[in-house]
């Protein structure tokens, strides 16, 4: 493969270049949508707010939109790029942890034993939710005489998820009152939430974001291969646990604010590889950018399928990430 920035200085201004459109994409989300804006407007919003209807939109609704579209694409994106080097499998993705699975179970009981229903109250019941999952998939693919493994935490995974799946659509099938209040949640989405509840997550993911660039050097030497990182002096445990950690810390704080979104974490770490190659110093900022780019782009196309009504930004990666999903499987496959 060839790569399109195969220097430093290239990399650089790439990253530059995708800063400056992700300001571009954050603007276009807060100035489009159905209700009718412009960008004097939106600047009297907060030099000189008047209570209109346009200027309630864009502080309480838009700007919150895009700032939480551009975090949560970001850490599925970065997420996904670790899941797949600590797993060697180019179609892993946070979901294999049963992150999602696992965030819904308890988003979805808590519904219907306790008659939650606020958006912020699922916020930390699902980042409870989907770290109890990751920490079950950990502890069972600990299980046994080789330890942790990426071939155990597939298969550990596999079977929390669709544990907690199964929990889930048993619970639903029998109350059809919280298939109507969490329908809209499950299929995971941007919109109505506020900057609140992006503010009591994003301590957890500016950790992991920082976290994740400090792994870049060990994670270069844990896909060498184990036995080559072990003779380079790399403590290969440690680095699969911080991995772990960072993992669930970007996708539990993604699940809890925008339920579950897919295809992020598996699309974009084969973007930025095409962009920045296999050095993972450079693979996760790049990540995190076109991470964050996706999600607001798709988010901008939600509000225009059905117009007046909005397709959920969930649906709308899927969409996308489900060709790109077969066109690597096909590929992957075709090799072996």
């Amino acid at each position: 493969m060839v790569f399109i920035l195969s220097n430093r200085s290239a990399k650089i201004i790439g990253l530059i270049a995708g800063v400056m459109f992700l300001l571009l994409c954050i603007s276009a989300s807060i100035r489009f949508g159905i209700t009718k804006t412009d960008w004097k407007m939106i600047m009297e919003s907060y030099s000189n707010f008047n209570g209109s209807n346009e200027h309630i939109i864009i502080r309480n609704l838009r700007v919150p939109r895009a700032l939480i579209a551009a975090a949560v694409g970001a850490s599925l994106a970065i997420a996904g790029v670790l899941m797949q080097s600590l797993t060697k499998n180019p179609l892993a993705a946070p979901d294999i942890l049963g992150i999602n699975a696992g965030a819904c179970f308890f988003v979805v009981f808590s519904a219907s034993f306790f008659s939650i229903s606020a958006l912020s109250e699922y916020t930390w019941i699902a980042f409870f939710g989907g770290t109890v999952a990751a920490v079950a998939v950990y502890f069972v693919g600990s299980i046994g005489r080789d330890g942790l493994t990426p071939a155990k935490i597939v298969l550990a995974g596999a079977a929390i998820t669709a544990l907690f799946s199964s929990f889930t659509q048993a619970i639903l099938v029998l109350s059809e009152k919280e298939l109507d209040e969490i329908l809209f949640w499950l299929t995971g989405s941007v919109e109505g939430r506020g900057l609140d509840m992006l503010m009591a997550v994003l301590p957890y993911m500016a950790i992991g974001w920082i976290t994740a660039f400090l792994l870049g050097k060990s994670l270069n030497l844990l896909v060498m291969g184990e036995d080559v990182a072990k003779g380079l002096g790399q403590k290969t445990t440690l680095v699969k646990l911080l991995t772990g950690i960072v993992v669930i810390l970007l996708a539990g704080s993604s699940v809890a604010v925008a339920g579950p979104i897919s295809f992020v974490g598996i699309i974009i770490p084969h973007i930025s590889r095409f962009f920045a190659g296999m050095d993972h110093r450079w693979r996760i900022p790049y990540s995190g950018l076109l991470g964050a780019i996706l999600l607001l782009l798709a988010d901008i196309g939600a509000r225009f399928v059905l117009i007046p009504k909005e397709v959920p930004v969930g649906i709308m990666t899927a969409m996308i990430g489900t060709p790109f999903f077969v066109y690597i499987a096909r590929r992957r496959f075709s090799r072996a």
